[in-house]
Formats: structure tokens, C-alpha cells, sequence
């Protein structure tokens, strides 16, 4: 297993790198001069000079990619344009928020998803089915900024049951916090856990009808016994799948939830660092979200030898 891991991890390496290449000129793409926007409206062009030399501007890209991957390579995610803060320091501050607010979310598309996916599979073509088969189509369709707009308009504004945005302090008063992840968490899994219940429906179907699971009905077993111990297990696996992916993209769209919520997390210092051309903290966080990606793929690769012990982890290709 171990093995098995390192190898995933090395095959992990040129992913990295093309990553490395793709934000980094993706970023110098964007219209806008960051030696402008640092400068101010009211700077002369030798002051706009100063500034590009500062922060290396004034080299070729091929230069300014040279030196900020000799510096990643070495741990050195360098400092902020805009506030002259080792970047490294503010992804410390804004990481432990983004990975709540994600893990959040990614819980409660879990406890929504999973149990209305196994109804539906149970309850196939019957009222409750065609419900929750109406509300995920709706769910999916609905922006994630609209829902957050209007989750703070109706829980926030009207009812006044929740905070419209913001962070709480668990150390302080833990209901006060957990009412201010309400929302964010909330709008963040309902396009998952609408996703997430489709899949376990359908893949519960496909299980259910298998040959084993016709002759273990065949030999008596309880309908309760068969789904919890034999379907269930065999039609996770393809959800593990979704599952990690989810996380990822959890984490992106957590830069759009963020912005809406007010959350102080990851998100929103990318969104508050493209507005400022701060390349370098764009960068640190985009190449953290990338190296968070690939390990949470390798965990899911991993949790499928402990859901179904008949795939050898270590044999079967990635995915």
C-alpha cells in the first residue's frame, strides 16, 4: 500500500509542474498591469519603473517562471505585491477557514445526498422518488452566488435567523460560530449533495440488480440486510469517486461562496489578490488548491481496497 501511495504521489509530479506553467501565464494573460496597480492612478512612469524592477516585472516570463519555481521548489512561496506579507504566512491565516467551510459542506452533501439517493433507488418511481428527483434537477440548476444571495435574503434578512455573513469564534461561543457556517456550508453542498444523490441512485439500482443480490434474496435474507451489508458496500465505490472530486471542486467554488458570505478563507483573499494583480499570492494559492487536489485523489484511490476488499489497490491503474 505504501508503495503503491509513492508511486501515485510521483506520478503526481509532472501534473504538478504543468500546473505550475498553466497559473503562471494564465495569471500574465489577465488584461491589467500590476506595476500600475500597485503604483496608484497618481504615479510618475519612474515610480511605475521602481515598482515593476521591485517585484521583478521588468524580466522576461521565462525568467519570472525560472526564479518563482526555484523558489517554490525550495519553500519559498515569496511575498505579497500588495502587502509585502510572506505569502506563506496569509495562506497559514485563510486555509484553516476555506478547509471548514469546504469539510462542511462536504458533510452535509454527504448526509442530505447519500440517505435521499438510497430512498430513491428503494422507492423507485413512487412519490417520494419523483420529489427528490424534481428538487435535484432544480438544485443543480440553481448558480451557487444566487443561492447565497438568496439564502442571506430569507434566513438573514426576513426570518433573522442566521447571520447574513462573516466568521464566528468556536472559542468564544460555538453556537454563534456554527450559526455563521450555516448558510455558507449550506449553499455550498446543495449542488453536491442534488449531484451525489443522483449517483448513489443509480448506482444502487445497478447493484440491486446483480446476480448475487438476487440469490441472496432467493436464500431469505431481510431487505434491510441485504441493502446495508451487500448493496450499499458495492455501490459506494463508484461514489468514493465523485466524492473526491467533489472535495476539489468544494474548494474552488468556495472562492465565489466566500465572496458572497464574506468568508475569510482562501477564496476570498484569491478574489481580493486578482483584483490587486498580486501575482504572487495568486499563484501560492492556486498551487496549494492544485497540491490539495491531488492528494485528497490519491486518498480516494486508496478507500477503495477498504470499501471493497476485492480490488488490490496496488494493481489497478489510477484513475
Amino acid at each position: 500500500m505504501l508503495g503503491y501511495v509513492l508511486h501515485r504521489l510521483l506520478e503526481a509530479v509532472p501534473v504538478l509542474f504543468f500546473a505550475t506553467i498553466v497559473i503562471f501565464l494564465g495569471l500574465r494573460a489577465v488584461p491589467g498591469d500590476a506595476a500600475l496597480v500597485l503604483a496608484g492612478p497618481n504615479a510618475s512612469a519612474a515610480q511605475v519603473d521602481a515598482i515593476r524592477r521591485e517585484n521583478g516585472l521588468d524580466q522576461p516570463l521565462w525568467v519570472q517562471y525560472g526564479i518563482w519555481l526555484g523558489n517554490v521548489l525550495r519553500g519559498d512561496l515569496g511575498n505579497s505585491f500588495f502587502t509585502r506579507t510572506p505569502v506563506a504566512q496569509l495562506l497559514m491565516q485563510r486555509l484553516p477557514a476555506t478547509l471548514e467551510l469546504t469539510l462542511a459542506g462536504m458533510g452535509l452533501s454527504m448526509i442530505v445526498g447519500i440517505p435521499l439517493g438510497i430512498l430513491c433507488a428503494v422507492k423507485q418511481r413512487q412519490p417520494i422518488d419523483i420529489i427528490v428527483s424534481a428538487f435535484n434537477g432544480l438544485a443543480l440548476g440553481i448558480p451557487g452566488f444566487w443561492l447565497g444571495i438568496l439564502g442571506i435574503l430569507v434566513f438573514a434578512l426576513v426570518l433573522g435567523w442566521l447571520p447574513a455573513g462573516g466568521h464566528g469564534d468556536y472559542a468564544r461561543d460555538p453556537l454563534v460560530a456554527l450559526k455563521f457556517l450555516a448558510l455558507p456550508a449550506a449553499t455550498l453542498a446543495l449542488g453536491g449533495a442534488a449531484a451525489l444523490s443522483r449517483l448513489v441512485k443509480s448506482s444502487m439500482l445497478e447493484v440491486l440488480h446483480d446476480d448475487y443480490v438476487r440469490t441472496a434474496r432467493a436464500k431469505g435474507l431481510s431487505e434491510s440486510a441485504l441493502l446495508w451489508r451487500h448493496a450499499l458496500r458495492n455501490a459506494l465505490v463508484p461514489v468514493i469517486t465523485v466524492l473526491g472530486v467533489q472535495f476539489g471542486r468544494l474548494m474552488g467554488g468556495a472562492v465565489i461562496t466566500e465572496s458572497v458570505f464574506g468568508w475569510p478563507g482562501v477564496g476570498r483573499l484569491v478574489r481580493d489578490s486578482i483584483t490587486n494583480r498580486d501575482y504572487a499570492t495568486v499563484q501560492a494559492c492556486l498551487l496549494m488548491l492544485v497540491v490539495i487536489f491531488i492528494v485528497v485523489n490519491v486518498l480516494t484511490d486508496v478507500l477503495y481496497g477498504v470499501v471493497d476488499p476485492r480490488i488490490r489497490v496496488g494493481g489497478r491503474s489510477a484513475g
